[in-house]
């Protein structure tokens, strides 16, 4: 009878090219599997087999003979009958009786006196009456240490016990051992005693060159094919990084700087544009593409690759860290330092270039306290790369991130940090961000109409319209993203309160701290989003400070500033007279100059913008009629980019209170006499002056300054032949002290030399304006040398008679 035919159709030949190399890969994998279990299954019954035919072999031994009684005794018996008696002596016939009783010489062993036919089983030892009959040899030789091996079986002794003798080192090599260096230094000795000394400082330097031109064609080439096609090629990113750990002394360090900014640079190219999140458990156990697989394997890679160079950067600076510690010797110093400072400089790049991607929050942490560095080198570099991060985030998380760790820091150092560290919080993108929240606030929201009025005021037609406009605007509502809006709004404020618990933790605790400055610059930029409740507290504390006399000028001008940006923002529903403010202003201004002070200027200005032309209607005449004056002062002894700050603000002055032009003329206006000497503005009598600065400045060597000079001289128009150009009206006088700043000592713009001409003729006759002055001159030049004449100058006194 034929076999039944199998139901199961063969594919055809078009089947199997439709079918993939993946799915034939797997069918032989599974049949090779197969093959192997089921040969693996048919050794191990053989082996049960064999195993089972040997325990029956053992179990049951077939004797030679058949034995009624002791196997002994009848042997014995046996043995004695069969002898001739009449033929042997009687000592033989004892010696005879007495091996008998022991064993059989013929068949067995001498030394054995169990059965003839038993045998011994597996694993059984020898009973203690053999080593007792094994011969002993007395120790003729020193004893010598013993190795015990493992030990041999064997199917007639059972265990063979195996030993060697430990070989013998010589003391002079035991004393080489013990002097030879370890570790780095030992690695170092033998790689100079290899090829030190072998080789002439030609060679050697022959040598690196040749060594480092093949390391750096090994770095381009693995580099290359990484940036190619980073998917397929993410295994040589571990090549390129195994090559961070180089030992060659030859090329190692510049090898090691080579390969960490190369690194640098690939992550910087080939990293997405997203976080990438370890997969779940069940995202692992399900069946995806290919595609999708290779993009799994290439970004678990990634990130494993990404985390083990962050680790030998970190681990690249502690070194270094710890060798300076340590105080080592200075070459290993300058190489490990050469190397720290490489690593730093990847991790900033890294920090600023990648603030999106997995373990930034760990960089922060490498970044930040190397901020407060003694080496300015590297803590310049930390904080412009922080600096750098804060004015690029856009979203807040990385500010915040980075606030954190600065005030955790701040914190744990008891604020004896540097001041560097509170200065990069300036960067913050905050101001921004909160202005057009208020803006957004502010904007009435649009109502949709409910069913009732829809029905009410609209037909049928209108309101399938008006249901379908309603759909698109929420749509639209939901493009523009607002909850990203309320995120990051969120993120800012969480940041700001942190940065404002830094500021007034100095200002309560450390008063007298170096970060003064720094808290102060900050609240000035960042008062006015300050929450109500603090104004009236944080104002005080300004004021005592400003009182105390402790601060330089610099101090109180971001004092000042802080008050009245607090005053002009949510602060002006306060009930405040800040009158000692304006006073101290007042006073601070004569100790600007055109020295180092001639920078703070920009501050001034600031202040005059906020206390003067915002607050104009708190602001008496008297008082503005005394800053104009006094700024005017001020303009003559500045550098020419204050001195064109200056005169725009009294500009602006004179245009917010139209009735400073009384300064422009010499007639004294109601009663008393100018006091410049007071610093209270009120009181000074400002208005029985005139501002005869503006002439010297007419002749200033400066264009700018001459222009503006001849405008507020005129009035100061706002059109006519007396007027500024439109370049110069427009801008505020912050922005003209930036413009017109003279960098790398050159003039902007650049000003005319002086002529060197010289004279055609020169002046003849007397020169002197008094005559008998000119005539006791030439009398006393005339003198011959000979004859000295004595001036005696109380013979022209009168003479007066003597009491």
């Amino acid at each position: 009878m034929a076999p039944p035919r199998s139901k199961k159709r063969k594919p055809s030949f078009r089947r199997l090219l439709k079918t993939s190399n993946v799915k034939l890969d797997n069918k032989l994998k599974n049949r090779q599997f197969k093959k192997e279990s089921t040969d693996k299954k048919h050794r191990k019954e053989q082996k049960k087999l064999r195993a089972a035919i040997k325990d029956a072999v053992l179990k049951t031994p077939l004797p030679l003979e058949r034995y009624k009684k002791r196997p002994e005794d009848e042997e014995e018996e046996e043995f004695v009958e069969s002898l001739p008696m009449d033929m042997m002596d009687e000592d033989d016939l004892e010696q005879i009786k007495a091996m008998a009783q022991k064993a059989s010489f013929l068949t067995r062993d001498l030394s054995s006196s169990g059965p003839v036919h038993a045998k011994k089983r597996k694993g059984e030892q020898q009973g203690p009456e053999s080593y007792e009959k094994m011969p002993r040899k007395m120790q003729l030789t020193e004893e010598k240490e013993v190795i015990h091996l493992l030990p041999i079986k064997d199917k007639i002794r059972g265990l063979i016990p195996q030993s060697m003798e430990k070989p013998v080192v010589a003391k002079k090599a035991e004393e080489e051992e013990g002097d030879a260096p370890t570790g780095l230094e030992q690695f170092e000795n033998e790689e100079e005693a290899v090829a030190g000394p072998a080789l002439t400082p030609q060679e050697q330097l022959k040598l690196r060159t040749q060594k480092l031109t093949n390391r750096k064609l090994r770095i381009a080439s693995l580099g290359s094919d990484i940036l190619s096609d980073p998917t397929t090629n993410i295994k040589k990113l571990k090549e390129l990084r195994a090559m961070l750990v180089e030992t060659d002394p030859y090329v190692a360090v510049t090898v090691r700087k080579l390969v960490m900014v190369s690194l640098m640079e690939v992550f910087k190219d080939i990293v997405p544009s997203y976080r990438i999140r370890p997969l779940t458990e069940t995202e692992k156990a399900s069946k995806v593409k290919k595609e999708t697989q290779q993009l799994r394997e290439f970004e678990e890679g990634l990130v494993s690759q990404y985390k083990f160079y962050l680790e030998n950067l970190e681990q690249t600076v502690k070194d270094w860290k710890q060798k300076k510690r340590k105080r080592s010797e200075a070459v290993s110093l300058q190489s490990y330092k050469g190397l720290a400072e490489v690593a730093i400089r990847c991790i900033c790049e890294l920090l600023v270039a990648l603030p999106h991607f997995n373990f930034h929050n760990n960089i922060i942490v490498m970044v930040v306290p190397l901020m407060n560095d003694p080496i300015k080198r590297v803590s310049d570099m930390c904080c412009e790369a922080v600096k750098k991060l804060l004015k690029q985030d856009k979203h807040g998380q990385a500010s915040l991130g980075t606030v954190k760790v600065i005030s955790g820091l701040v914190k744990s150092k008891n604020y004896d940090v540097r001041p560097e560290l509170l200065k990069v919080l300036i960067c913050l993108r905050i101001k921004e961000v909160e202005v057009k929240k208020d803006t957004d606030d502010t904007a009435p929201k649009k109502k949709f109409m409910n069913y009732k009025d829809k029905k009410k005021n609209l037909s049928r037609m209108q309101r399938k319209w008006k249901k379908a406009e309603e759909k698109l605007e929420k749509e639209l509502l939901e493009a523009e993203a607002s909850e990203n809006k309320d995120k990051k709004l969120k993120l800012h404020t969480e940041t700001l309160n942190i940065v404002f618990l830094i500021y007034f933790r100095i200002l309560k605790k450390a008063q007298k701290s170096i970060l003064l400055p720094s808290v102060l610059e900050g609240l000035a930029k960042f008062a006015h989003l300050i929450n109500l409740e603090f104004f009236d507290d944080l104002l005080n504390v300004l004021q005592h400070l400003i009182q105390s006399g402790d601060l330089t000028y610099r101090e109180s001008l971001h004092c000042i500033q802080t008050a009245f940006n607090i005053l002009s923002g949510q602060g002006d529903v306060l009930n405040i007279d800040p009158l000692k403010f304006y006073s101290h202003l007042y006073k601070t201004l004569l100790k600007l100059n055109a020295g180092a002070s001639n920078e703070d200027i920009s501050i001034v200005l600031r202040c005059l913008d906020v206390m003067l032309t915002k607050r104009r209607k708190q602001v008496t005449l008297q008082r503005a009629l005394a800053f104009v004056k006094r700024l005017s002062t001020l303009s003559l002894h500045t550098l020419p980019n204050a001195t064109v700050g200056i005169l725009a603000s009294n500009r602006t002055l004179m245009h917010t209170f139209p009735k400073c032009d009384i300064l422009l003329d010499n007639e004294a206006q109601g009663s008393g006499v100018f006091l410049p000497e007071l610093d209270e503005p009120e009181y000074c009598n400002p208005q029985n002056t005139a501002l005869w600065e503006l002439h010297t400045l007419k002749r200033h060597y400066h264009p700018v300054v001459r222009r503006f000079a001849t405008h507020l001289c005129a009035g100061a128009p706002s059109e006519g032949s007396g007027a500024l150009i439109v370049q110069l009206a427009r801008r505020h006088p912050v922005e003209l002290f930036e413009d017109y700043r003279a960098k790398d000592m050159t003039f902007n713009p650049p000003v005319a030399a002086p002529s060197t001409k010289k004279k055609d003729y020169f002046t003849i006759g007397p020169a002197l304006l008094d005559d008998k002055l000119k005539q006791q001159i030439d009398r006393v030049l005339s003198a011959e040398e000979e004859d000295p004449i004595s001036l005696d100058f109380s013979a022209v006194l009168p003479q007066t008679n003597s009491t």
